[in-house]
């Protein structure tokens, strides 16, 4: 089960403001991964259910955080449906993160009282993701909808939780862009990540990414 409860799982979202997600089958990349984003800052975590031995990597990065990494929410992203999100939360993972909104996987969250974050693209979808029990929804591809889908949803919809992923770069003026149409958090994953950084296990790298992009959010909610 969840060693971070709900409510401390969704302010970490939001208190960095990234939500960094990975997936890798090599245990000992994704452990290097993982601490990376840890010490830049990152203090939720998703790792991806991309692959075949995705749940056994899984559950060898719950032992880890929960022996190396205090305080780190770990979540599982991409879960279709409630088989696999029950097997995810029986594992300890802290939060899940799905494409689409199925209320089913949302049932399975409501149970284990941890944040069901489901993909949304309509304002309708993000009303039955709420009245599921999402107090989070994310928003994908961003780079399809735009800034200006989240901003336009803050009008009617003003105190929704957006996290968005896909489109969003650690750049000042992506951050400044999200977070400036109301982003409650944004997701990165390649743009953090780069295949030829892993290659080399450049995690010094992504160590000082993930610590820039947190700053950027830092410095822009400053000044907002």
């Amino acid at each position: 089960m969840a060693t971070i409860d709900k409510d401390t799982t969704i302010i970490l979202m939001n208190e960095t403001g990234l939500l960094p997600l990975f997936y890798h089958a090599d245990i000992e990349v994704a452990k290097a991964v993982l601490t990376a984003s840890y010490k830049g800052g990152a203090r939720a975590f998703e790792f991806t259910n991309r692959g075949e031995n995705a749940y056994e990597v899984f559950i060898d990065l719950i032992a880890y955080s929960l022996e190396n990494l205090p305080g780190l929410a770990l979540g599982i992203g991409t879960v279709y449906d409630a088989e696999t999100a029950q097997k995810y939360v029986d594992a300890g993972a802290d939060f899940v993160v799905a494409p689409f909104t199925n209320p089913e996987v949302g049932q399975v969250c409501l149970k284990a009282n941890i944040p069901w974050i489901p993909g949304i693209a309509t304002l309708t979808e993000i009303f039955h993701a709420l009245k599921g029990g999402a107090e989070v929804v994310k928003l994908f591809p961003g780079e399809v909808y735009g800034s200006a889908f989240v901003k336009a949803v803050k009008g009617p919809m003003p105190h929704v939780k957006i996290v968005v992923t896909g489109g969003v770069a650690p750049t000042k003026e992506s951050i400044e862009e999200w977070f400036g149409a109301g982003a409650y958090g944004v997701g990165m994953g390649s743009n953090l990540f780069p295949k030829n950084v892993i290659s080399e296990g450049n995690y010094a790298w992504i160590e000082q990414k993930v610590a820039e992009s947190i700053q950027l959010i830092k410095e822009f909610r400053a000044k907002a």
